[in-house]
């Protein structure tokens, strides 16, 4: 008996996240960010914004870029769920569950690479030796990232390109943050990047061009979502 084999399927799009810049590429990017202007936030986007201010204040600070990094797991957390709900449907159409599960790689590396950032701002927090109190930055940031899982997923499933634009949005504040963060700062030129996280994140030169990487890793998230916005829903080809 002759067993013949199967067309051979290419495998799907490895997402190697972010790109990593050079210090001259860092530079131009942060250059970018600010001449560019800010998306047009939709009210829940500027109701968190604002939320953000009251709390932890306006001024841009590491302790509440910390409460930002918190929060931006959040909607990709809720795709994810989304996601294996969707392949647990759709596992009959190999083409459609390999699309679907192709997004879901890409929104756990997303997800992961918003992780880092976290971990690498707080370790910044601890080494500058900044108090954090249990209501200010554990109870609260976790009862703002209660909520705003359920409403991305609330809307996702109600509309994905809701959701997407929300998450844009979200993005889009925290590069023009990042970005501004260092415009203000100079003397993080001179400060080495702490290299606690280097080995798994990237190794800078300085503290600015770490924070310019982070920055436009936001944009990278930004533009993703955006591009997804016109492409929200799975369909059978």
């Amino acid at each position: 008996m002759t067993i013949t084999a199967p067309p051979t399927v290419p495998a799907p799009a490895r997402h190697a996240g972010p790109p990593k810049l050079s210090p001259r590429e860092l530079r131009a990017a942060q250059a970018e960010t600010l001449a560019a202007p800010r998306l047009r936030y939709g009210l829940m986007a500027r109701l968190l914004f604002g939320q953000m201010d009251l709390v932890y204040g306006r001024e841009r600070t590491f302790v509440k870029f910390t409460m930002l990094e918190f929060i931006a797991r959040v909607p990709y957390q809720a795709w994810e769920r989304v996601g294996y709900h969707a392949l647990s449907r759709r596992r009959r159409s190999s083409d459609l569950a390999r699309r679907v599960h192709d997004r879901i790689v890409e929104t756990r590396e997303e997800q992961d690479n918003e992780q880092w950032h976290l971990l690498i701002l707080q370790d910044i927090v601890q080494r500058e030796g900044h108090r954090q109190s249990f209501l200010l930055h554990r109870l609260a940031p976790w009862l703002v990232a209660f909520v705003y899982y359920h409403v991305s997923w609330l809307l996702f499933v109600l509309r994905p390109e809701w959701s997407y634009r929300l998450n844009a949005d979200f993005e889009d504040h925290a590069e023009h943050e990042y970005m501004e963060f260092v415009a203000e700062h100079p003397e993080f030129e001179e400060v080495a990047a702490p290299p606690t996280y280097a080995a798994e994140y990237g190794r800078y030169r300085s503290l600015a061009d770490l924070l310019r990487q982070i920055g436009h890793d936001e944009r990278v998230h930004k533009v993703d979502s955006l591009v997804h916005m016109g492409n929200p829903r799975f369909h059978e080809a």
